[in-house]
């Protein structure tokens, strides 16, 4: 029996990503989409669509389609990026008839430690305990504003929570 592929998303200029492959593989990383110097302020949202695009045709076929469900943005330009990015996800699933669904950070946080408002180092210790602790190392390497990106973990997570 093969598992359904599923693309785990964390959306934002640095998406982070996770792809369960149909034999239970998990791929993952980090796709930036940062405005550069010359483009318009929409191209960062057609790279977003063929990066997309490009994903489905690498893995052969996206079964369906988790992302994190932001309800609460630390700044205004960062809640304007994620609707834009939400906005081109949607419509490209629409489009490709794939299903998607958005999975609340709670959801996320209470399915790897057991509790909703977990703080990122209970989150990290959690994904450890699920085996992902040498990719999270990785994965958690600061942006050059200073932050933490978690993609690679909340994608897991957003995986283990979509398997059947």
């Amino acid at each position: 029996m093969t598992n359904p592929t599923l693309l785990c998303l964390d959306l934002g200029t640095s998406t982070g990503w996770a792809l369960l492959n149909e034999y239970g593989s998990i791929a993952s990383g980090t796709a930036h989409f940062k405005p550069r110097r010359f483009e318009g302020g929409g191209m960062r949202y057609l790279r977003f669509k063929r990066w997309l695009t490009e994903t489905k045709n690498v893995s052969g076929q996206i079964d369906a389609v988790y992302f994190e469900e932001v309800r609460r943005h630390v700044g205004v330009d960062a809640a304007h990026a994620y609707g834009g990015f939400l906005a081109h996800l949607t419509a490209w699933c629409e489009h490709h008839t794939i299903p998607y669904e958005g999975v609340p950070v709670g959801t996320i946080k209470r399915f790897i430690t057991g509790k909703g408002n977990a703080d990122k180092d209970a989150v990290i210790g959690g994904v450890a305990s699920l085996g992902f602790s040498a990719p999270l190392r990785r994965a958690i390497a600061p942006e050059p504003n200073g932050r933490h990106r978690h993609g690679f973990f909340g994608g897991a997570a957003r995986c283990g929570i979509a398997r059947p």
